[in-house]
């Protein structure tokens, strides 16, 4: 996905409490046979923060 002008997207680690969760739940999906397409992207949800910001010219 490429942002669009007007667009963007900031993507930054969480702080380590949250990123230990995030990697702690992943690997607990994988061990419990969950499809890596699951619980990879949703333990990178968790481990990252993701913000997509819009702005706009002035006139």
């Amino acid at each position: 996905m490429v942002p669009r002008t007007g667009v963007t997207v900031d993507i930054c680690p969480r702080d380590l409490p949250i990123a230990l969760i995030g990697t702690a739940g992943g690997a607990l999906a994988l061990w419990a046979d969950v499809p890596a397409e699951i619980s990879v992207p949703v333990a990178l949800l968790i481990v990252l923060d993701i913000r997509a910001h819009r702005w706009r010219r002035r006139t």
